[in-house]
């Protein structure tokens, strides 16, 4: 996969991402029309902004979420062996209203809650990790 220019260059990128679990148990996860795969909603931290207000942002951006209570941070992970210097911070959201339906076209493929076993055989390895920490079925890791 080709890299900009500007991720080689770049000391450290911060990404925050977030686990967003229904009432039912089910997570939303996304599918983006630029790569393969499913993960879950979020994006990267503007200058000026924390995690929380990055997270809030790109939820509302990408899927129509909002957040209704705090979100609770399940950990930060290095993401190297993706992205050299890269790392995600990753929420946990259970109180949030959406858009019904809403997926910023473009961008966003597809966007479909799944039960946490359930989820598509493309989802990314990084977030098949994350949702087995979460759901006790394995320990956290540091690494994406």
């Amino acid at each position: 996969m080709l890299r900009p220019i500007w991720r080689l260059r770049r000391g450290m990128t911060l990404g925050a991402q977030g686990v967003v679990v229904g009432e039912d148990g089910r997570v939303l996860l996304v599918r983006h029309s630029y790569r393969p795969g499913w993960f879950f909603p979020g994006g990267g931290v503007e200058w000026g902004e924390t995690l929380e207000d990055a997270l809030a942002r790109e939820l509302k951006e990408e899927v129509g979420v909002a957040l209704t209570g705090p979100a609770a941070l399940h950990g930060v992970f290095s993401n190297g062996s993706n992205f050299p210097g890269d790392h995600i911070a990753v929420f946990v959201i259970r109180d949030w209203t959406r858009r019904e339906n809403y997926r910023r076209k473009g961008e966003i493929a597809e966007a479909e809650m799944f039960a946490p076993d359930g989820v598509p055989s493309a989802t990314e390895q990084g977030t098949r990790n994350r949702l087995a920490e979460i759901f006790g079925k394995a320990p956290v890791s540091p690494r994406w």
